[in-house]
């Protein structure tokens, strides 16, 4: 085995080279034991997908990445503060007669992502929408009526 160091330095001609190394590292262990893991375990992966989320003063507009699944494919759960969002991408085919596997490095994969808000949402008013592998999702706030207090 052997150490092999990698600094970072600002404005050095091999900087670049340095963080397309450090990339590379960093890609070649990420997830690697777990993906063994658990492929060994089953034939898909749950995955929590990268999610973006953003508020104007009357929705919540967030956007998350679920490459490989058709809209038919994902369900979104609005109860109350609290948003659930599943999705799965379809199992590959079978082998056709007469045709062996010989690699086999995609597998079926889903995705589960829960979050809260700190409003309530309304569920009639708010839209959903996958184009691209990217799951954009607006969600309206539930305005509440402004009250006036008896003074008594």
């Amino acid at each position: 085995m052997f150490v092999m160091p990698v600094t970072r330095t600002h404005r050095h001609a091999y900087n670049g080279h340095a963080r397309d190394l450090s990339r590379a590292f960093d890609r070649l262990f990420d997830g690697s034991v777990e993906r063994v893991f658990a492929a060994a375990a089953s034939d898909h992966v749950t995955r929590q997908p990268a999610l973006d989320l953003r508020e104007t003063e009357q929705t919540f507009s967030v956007q998350l990445d679920m490459p490989g699944v058709a809209k038919e494919d994902v369900k979104v759960t609005i109860d109350g503060k609290r948003i659930s969002i599943e999705a799965s991408s379809p199992a590959d085919a079978p082998a056709a007669e007469g045709e062996r596997l010989l690699v086999r490095e995609r597998s079926r994969t889903a995705y589960a992502r829960s979050f809260t808000l700190p409003v309530e949402v309304d569920e009639s008013a708010s839209q959903a929408r996958l184009e691209n592998g990217v799951l954009s999702l607006t969600l309206t706030k539930k305005l509440k009526p402004a009250t006036q207090l008896a003074v008594g």
